[in-house]
């Protein structure tokens, strides 16, 4: 299950990955916002990791105008590894080195067409589990 989240500068970009999701036939939750009013992308960013955190969900994309500030709010959370992509080798090397659980994008930063690609690439991209890159993730947790 992948959880989604932004506020009303990457709605128009969720919606986009909603139905992209939809086609590839991949559960997913929407935890907000709905609309293109006004809001504070924390909240998501924590509704996002909490999801992931308590199991509920695998991993999670969250998109606010450049990506940054949602992605900063989500690595508040322990556990938590957000990464924001502009590319799709970002998207991949994310996966495979980091193990990041969120993608974070930039609904003003990439159109929808590669922020489709970024989103299938870091969906279908394994963590390699390579002992340098498991004990990189276990100094950053600590």
């Amino acid at each position: 299950m992948i959880a989604l989240g932004s506020d009303q500068g990457g709605f128009a970009l969720k919606q986009e990955i909603i139905a992209h999701l939809n086609e590839r036939g991949l559960e997913f939750k929407d935890y907000g916002s709905y609309d293109e009013k006004s809001v504070d992308y924390p909240e998501y960013s924590k509704k996002v990791a909490e999801a992931i955190l308590a199991g509920e969900c695998d991993k999670g994309i969250l998109i606010c105008g450049t990506g940054i500030g949602i992605s900063i709010a989500a690595n508040r959370y322990e556990g938590i590894r957000a990464a924001l992509c502009t590319d799709c080798f970002m998207a991949e090397a994310t996966r495979l080195h980091n193990d990041a659980n969120i993608l974070a994008l930039g609904g003003r930063v990439v159109g929808p067409g590669l922020a489709l690609k970024i989103v299938d690439t870091f969906l279908d991209t394994p963590f390699s589990n390579e002992e340098r890159h498991v004990r990189r993730i276990k100094a950053i947790e600590r």
